[in-house]
């Protein structure tokens, strides 16, 4: 029995060891020759676009002139100053683009869950309606804008048309008139978007372990209790991670506005975005473009510090 396992062993342990063999064989190359792909993307798409956008903020940069001058922090400064010709546009669309943040951020995060809790129960069709709250994501902004750029016009707009049926103004000047364009553009973006938050959600919902929900049962826990002290904690990461997501990408909204409501009435609904391709690209400022994208990408830096601290876990703290 010995010398018929002894051999057996012995060529165990040789095939465990010949895996470990060849990776040293490979040499301390062979990772990142598999990291490649991803790090010739990241800085072909990332790094360079992000060293050559700070370098044209310093310059006075059209690319339609063979002269760039270096101009320092003067595109900065500009911004800054009341009454250059950068400044109050700036901030105008800054201040457009807090509104839509301040509006649409809530209702994305709070809609999802309550779809993902609905979606998360068992009943019939589960599967279908997942499918139908995701649906619309998966259309580009250009298909989604258009759409209800006719759905919502004034004249011939179906929204307009039902309103007068039920009895209601049918009227209302969706995408020509303020506080209605920003009524449009968030219910439109929530209604295209909540179900990429609804999904992830989802996904977090069923991570929480069924124990847990059985344990606060047997303590008497009602549905609410369960929601506050099993089902939020549990959500902590990925409140985190959606928070984060859904304020940046309204922070950079951009398509809605620009084919809905081509930044009007006035300049009332053009975001900072916006300006900043309106700047770069249609009056050849560079310069005074990627200025700006830098000063909004410092404010979405801070935003995200905050919720980082907001939902931190905290010592002490019941969860």
């Amino acid at each position: 029995m010995s010398q018929t396992t002894l051999p057996t062993s012995a060529g165990a342990l040789a095939s465990a060891s010949a895996p470990a063999r060849r990776l040293r064989d490979h040499g301390p190359a062979t990772p990142w020759l598999f990291l490649a792909p991803y790090l010739l993307l990241f800085t072909g798409f990332v790094i360079i676009p992000v060293v050559l956008g700070l370098w044209m903020s310093l310059h006075q940069w059209d690319y339609t002139l063979p002269l760039k001058p270096f101009v320092g922090l003067d595109n900065y400064v500009d911004l800054f100053t009341p009454g250059s010709t950068t400044s109050g546009i700036f901030w105008q669309a800054m201040q457009a683009t807090a509104i839509f943040t301040v509006a649409s951020v809530p209702f994305l995060l709070v809609i999802p869950l309550l779809v993902a809790l609905l979606m998360n129960a068992k009943f019939p069709g589960r599967n279908f309606f997942r499918a139908v709250y995701f649906a619309p994501y998966v259309l580009g902004v250009a298909v989604v804008a258009v759409l209800w750029r006719y759905l919502l016009d004034n004249n011939i707009g179906l929204v307009n048309y039902y309103l007068g049926v039920l009895g209601l103004p049918d009227d209302t000047a969706w995408l020509t008139s303020t506080p209605a364009a920003w009524v449009a553009l968030v219910g439109v973006t929530v209604w295209w978007t909540l179900g990429f938050n609804a999904i992830i959600y989802l996904a977090a919902l069923q991570d929480i372990p069924a124990e847990l929900y059985e344990a606060a049962r047997m303590d008497g826990a009602g549905r609410w209790q369960q929601f506050r002290n099993v089902t939020l904690p549990g959500l902590r990461p990925i409140l985190t991670f959606v928070t984060i997501n859904t304020l940046i990408a309204s922070a950079n909204m951009f398509g809605q506005s620009y084919l809905m409501t081509q930044g009007g009435p006035g300049r009332e609904t053009r975001t900072a975005i916006y300006q900043i391709a309106e700047t770069g690209l249609r009056n050849f400022q560079m310069g005074d473009a990627a200025a700006m994208s830098y000063i909004l990408t410092l404010f979405l830096i801070g935003l995200s510090v905050v919720v980082f601290w907001l939902f931190r876990e905290r010592k002490g703290a019941r969860t």
